[in-house]
């Protein structure tokens, strides 16, 4: 049986832009010729994977099984075509990644200027993106290595450790407690807090070292990333706590106050697939980054620009 390509391709394209029209346009298409992609696709498949309204597309519970294998499939044949269209002329190679939000922001600019000093051929394809979905993106053969907070180990992934980061309360310089330099779990009841959604890892490794005394702070607002939990804690709304990079980030107008009382703590390093051997420019890129985080300490942290980064 014939593999459609095309009407992968047009499956893909819609389910990512969200729209038949959007699709189109970006696949150089007319509607009709479109629909008639999806239509036959579907014939084939003896599935339905697209239901439209007048008003938007949805998946249906097959096409969203199938997209991100067909994704993945699809970028590997477009790689593999750009490979062979590239012989006999400079090669380019080509590396993917994946880390969190926080590492992306301060510290992947300055590695990725010093990477490209000594691999200036390599192309890179870099996605920051939660705790959870890092993971995803090394199993699934998307990224060749993930940098991560470590979590509960998996039979098919090699974790290795790099440091362990402390949280941190922040309150606004004008606060009552930023007089202080350290803070117990006790000082937090009645005060009124921000947190990070349900599903992030940050909310779970919190959650557990407060304990008990979880149930005495004011838990009034949950927003999606820290970035906007930061601002609420700038102007005064509430306060909150987050590993110490990602306050750090923020810039003068907070102050961040270690806990004395509990060890408060996430461990940070890079995952990849067991049995595979990584390619030369990505064993360099992430020498490269493990020396700097393994650096980390206390780092002087320049303000960067964190809006809309995705919760952790």
């Amino acid at each position: 049986m014939r593999t459609d390509y095309l009407g992968l391709e047009a499956f893909v394209a819609i389910a990512e832009l969200g729209s038949f029209s959007r699709a189109a346009s970006y696949l150089n298409l007319s509607q009709t010729a479109l629909s008639h992609r999806v239509r036959k696709l579907e014939a084939d498949l003896g599935v339905q994977l697209i239901m439209r309204t007048t008003r938007d597309v949805s998946l249906t519970k097959e096409a969203q099984g199938l997209l991100p294998q067909v994704r993945r499939d699809l970028r590997q044949l477009a790689d593999a075509y750009s490979g062979l269209k590239s012989r006999g002329t400079a090669r380019e190679e080509k590396l993917a990644f994946a880390c969190l939000p926080t590492i992306a922001n301060y510290y992947m600019p300055s590695i990725l200027k010093a990477f490209a000093r000594e691999c200036p051929d390599v192309h890179i394809r870099l996605q920051d993106q939660p705790v959870g979905r890092v993971y995803d993106l090394v199993q699934e053969g998307e990224v060749e290595f993930g940098i991560t907070v470590v979590g509960a180990r998996q039979w098919d992934l090699d974790f290795h450790e790099i440091y362990t980061e402390p949280y941190v309360l922040l309150v606004p310089q004008d606060h009552p407690l930023a007089e202080r330099d350290t803070i117990t779990r006790a000082d937090l009841s009645g005060q009124e807090f921000v947190r990070i959604e349900t599903q992030s890892t940050n909310r779970k490794l919190i959650d557990e070292a407060l304990g008990d005394h979880s149930s005495s702070i004011i838990w009034r607002y949950e927003v999606q990333n820290s970035a906007m939990a930061m601002r609420m804690v700038a102007e005064g709304v509430a306060l909150t706590v987050l590993p110490a990079l990602a306050s750090s980030l923020f810039g003068p107008e907070l102050k961040a106050l270690h806990f004395s009382d509990v060890k408060m703590q996430r461990t940070l390093g890079f995952v990849t697939r067991k049995g595979i051997t990584l390619s030369r420019p990505a064993s360099r890129l992430l020498e490269m980054t493990r020396e700097r985080l393994a650096r980390q300490g206390e780092p002087k942290v320049r303000r960067a620009a964190l809006a809309g980064a995705p919760a952790e």
